[in-house]
């Protein structure tokens, strides 16, 4: 059956009361002559990103309120859940990512059948030094150690066809990375630069701790590293403790040494405790995360969904 709208937008919001009508204005402008859908999250908004949508609403716009902020993976999959189109966008409300750009990813995708996603990446910063030197370690750290590769700069925004969202609705785990899910998946992506205009309205929900938790979350999703890294450093650390054993054992039979060392006894008990600790806390992470998997909890509770058919 022949999919009667052509591009599917899915909008992630939170506290985005002020770009609403903006962002509505600029897909309607942008897409005059192509059959579209909006389909915004409300991601558990404490504003009235809400009363702002559904001033806006019309026939082809889809509205999901959450019952409280599930995260902005959560709200990509809800979104991929209603989404109708044979082409689908995922995009930002704060028009740093124009809706225009969307457009140069379809007619992309249309040209080249062979290629199922777009994804856009940034062409220039904005960004400080720290977080920006924090991204680039973090990315090849991820890509040492992950069995999918990622594509440093690479952002969630990005167009691709039905049979991507497809496999990424069969993936339907609790903990969600969606870099890392689009890497898993595979199919055939091209990568385009874009430029980053400023915030139409608001100021960014990411802090510098919210994309720490953010990457951890991505190694932890993808990577069995870090408990390959624990049983490393237990290793070498035995072997270690074995070796300065027999020297001492040799010291004082064979030299007579006296075995002094309180501080060094200290030190070591400090040092061993410190990285038993972390090691604990990287077994511990995985297995809060398999906790929580296994009670199969829902990816977001939907408190209202409107659709104007």
């Amino acid at each position: 059956m022949k999919n009667k709208i052509e591009l599917s937008l899915i909008v992630p919001c939170y506290n985005e009361e002020g770009n609403i009508k903006a962002f509505t204005t600029e897909v309607k402008n942008a897409f005059k002559n192509i059959s579209y859908e909006i389909i915004f999250i409300n991601d558990g908004s404490t504003d009235n990103t809400l009363k702002e949508m559904k001033k806006v609403s019309h026939k082809n716009i889809k509205i999901i309120s959450f019952s409280r902020n599930f995260g902005k993976e959560a709200g990509i999959y809800a979104g991929l859940e209603r989404a109708e189109g044979a082409f689908i966008s995922i995009i930002d409300a704060d028009l740093q990512q124009k809706p225009e750009y969307v457009l140069e990813m379809l007619d992309y995708l249309k040209q080249n059948p062979d290629t199922d996603i777009v994804t856009a990446y940034q062409e220039k910063r904005r960004e400080g030094l720290i977080i920006s030197l924090f991204k680039k370690i973090f990315y090849k750290l991820i890509n040492h150690f992950s069995e999918v590769d990622f594509v440093d700069g690479a952002s969630d925004f990005r167009t691709f066809r039905r049979c991507v969202a497809d496999a990424i609705l069969n993936l339907k785990e609790y903990y969600r990375f969606s870099k890392g899910i689009f890497s898993y998946v595979g199919f055939n992506s091209h990568y385009m630069p874009y430029k980053v205009e400023p915030r139409h309205s608001g100021h960014t929900k990411w802090s510098f701790n919210g994309l720490f938790k953010y990457a951890v979350n991505g190694i932890v999703s993808f990577s069995p590293a870090p408990l390959k890294f624990a049983t490393f450093i237990g290793s070498i650390l035995s072997i270690f403790s074995v070796i300065y054993l027999i020297i001492i054992i040799i010291q004082k039979l064979f030299f007579s040494i006296a075995i002094e060392g309180f501080a060094t006894i200290v030190v070591l008990i400090l040092l061993l405790g410190g990285i038993e600790l972390i090691c604990i806390g990287m077994i511990g992470e995985y297995l809060s995360r398999t906790y929580i998997e296994s009670k199969n909890r829902p990816i977001y509770i939907i408190k209202e969904y409107i659709d104007n058919k």
